[in-house]
């Protein structure tokens, strides 16, 4: 049987944390939260749930940093494989079991908002969708892939892939990195259908990456020094085609 850990990285989410773990904890056993250097009452409420496991940020180091802790202690408690989910309310605990049915026919199984047609009452944010759009256009440009949704952080990882991933980008633009290590490693993909869920429409991103435009400037940067990390080869493709941007 395999033997996996759900891992929640979470910043400030008082609001949520409670309602989350509790549906989660109805699906799954092991749970691990990673609190990012919360300041608000996250801790406290972790308290009350002492059968999860808590690794904590003593600041608040970012996203990918988040996960790239739970991956390490994933390995290191020899888990056969990870499934990351958000704690805002956009991911549904319930669909874990879908998306590790799919491991075995896969090295990453990533949940996609956009498989399918997204109902007409989603209220997705413009601006996300668009940049969502943009990059996911430029990597399967890149790779001849068809990705439907590059920043979905609903995933299921195989040990095999966490050993050999390398997170150096600690912020939200991590799952780029994810895609372009992917290319290079021949790591196969699945992607499985999610709900699109917004319950907070004001959600920030932090300092200059609440600027839509800074932050698809940022996300190419991460991409650009990824692909000349990872896949050099193809970085002259990925600069004539960043042209139409």
């Amino acid at each position: 049987m395999l033997r996996f850990l759900t891992a929640i990285p979470v910043h400030n989410e008082e609001k949520y944390i409670a309602a989350v773990l509790r549906q989660t904890l109805e699906v799954v056993p092991d749970v691990l939260v990673v609190d990012d250097g919360s300041t608000d009452r996250t801790a406290q409420i972790l308290a009350r749930f002492p059968q999860v496991r808590v690794v904590r940020h003593e600041r608040n180091l970012g996203y990918g940093a988040a996960l790239a802790t739970a991956f390490r202690f994933a390995v290191d408690a020899n888990y056969d494989a990870v499934v990351t989910m958000d704690c805002d309310g956009q991911h549904q605990p319930g669909l874990i079991p879908r998306l590790l049915r799919s491991l075995p026919d896969a090295d990453i199984v990533s949940g996609s908002r956009y498989l399918r047609p997204p109902p007409p009452d989603a209220h997705i944010p413009p601006e996300r969708r668009r940049i969502n759009q943009l990059i996911t256009n430029l990597i399967n440009d890149l790779f001849g892939w068809e990705l439907t949704d590059a920043f979905c952080g609903f995933k299921a990882y195989r040990r095999s892939v966490l050993e050999q991933l390398v997170v150096t980008e600690p912020g939200y633009a991590m799952p780029i990195e994810v895609w372009v290590q992917a290319a290079h490693h021949g790591w196969r993909i699945r992607e499985e259908p999610v709900p699109v869920i917004y319950l907070d429409q004001t959600r920030a991103f932090g300092g200059a990456l609440d600027d839509p435009e800074k932050r698809l400037a940022h996300y190419l940067d991460v991409l650009k020094a990824s692909v000349q990390r990872w896949v050099p080869n193809l970085l002259d493709r990925l600069l004539e085609r960043e042209v139409v941007f």
